[in-house]
């Protein structure tokens, strides 16, 4: 989906005062990113029992699992020491490139903790666009008049420890749709496009036409020569005979 109907979207980092600071390049492979809110950030499941909002504080990002066109994020605390949530994130090669790595819903749920959206990673020409339960996307949706994206079956939002692999087997097995404004259920590939678009084959270069050799000079010269050699023969036949009468 495109960000043209999420700049509202966008205003509310400046709302929230958010900052971020993307960690070295070093990290690129895992997205590690190090995010600090100045608001309480609500997150979609999984996460730490109690912790359905972040409060205000620094945060990791890490993509832990780009598996197929399903991607897993774990949230963890600055010191990387405790994992806050194991999020199902679909890459969306539509989200518009940012330099900001937090992007918020913002109109129809103001006064209360901010949902997070997406994480762009600096650089990345794609989102990581998180997913929802399905009656918390339908909410979302009708607030900010853009599609959320929706899990189809019931997953347990609050885990002890939502590192765990069959939480991470579950998020990836989980059938994914998103939600219009208006409540209907769509395809995912109607509002996200999962994959980069394919590199457009180069036009094969037209078959180049038979080289044609350069015309020979021209048959003037050599028929003068002949003539002079037949001039020249005759004289000299000529010559020839005088000498002999």
């Amino acid at each position: 989906m495109t960000f043209s109907k999420a700049v509202p979207t966008v205003f509310c980092m400046a709302l929230l005062g958010t900052t971020f600071s993307p960690s070295a390049k070093a990290d690129d492979y895992d997205k590690k990113t190090t995010v600090t809110f100045s608001g309480p950030v609500e997150i979609p499941p999984v996460h730490i029992t109690g912790m359905r909002v972040l409060p205000a504080g620094t945060y990791v990002f890490k993509l832990v699992n780009s598996s197929s066109n399903r991607h897993i994020v774990q949230i963890f605390n600055k010191e990387q020491t405790k994992i806050y949530a194991t999020i199902l994130a679909i890459p969306n090669y539509r989200l518009v490139p940012k330099d900001k790595t937090v992007i918020t819903f913002n109109e129809g749920v103001r006064g209360r903790a901010q949902p997070i959206r997406a994480w762009f990673y600096p650089g990345a020409n794609w989102g990581e666009e998180f997913v929802y339960p399905k009656e918390k996307a339908v909410e979302l949706a009708k607030a900010t008049n853009v599609p959320v994206l929706a899990l189809q079956t019931e997953v347990k939002g609050e885990a002890a420890k939502p590192e765990e692999a069959q939480i991470v087997t579950e998020l990836q097995q989980t059938p994914v749709k998103a939600v219009q404004p208006t409540g209907e259920t769509v395809e995912l590939a109607q509002v996200v496009q999962s994959e980069p678009l394919a590199t457009v084959a180069a036009a094969p270069a037209p078959a180049r036409a038979a080289e044609k050799l350069p015309d020979t000079a021209s048959s003037l010269p050599l028929i003068a020569l002949c003539g002079l050699l037949a001039l020249g023969g005759a004289l000299i036949l000529r010559s020839m005979r005088k000498r002999t009468l």
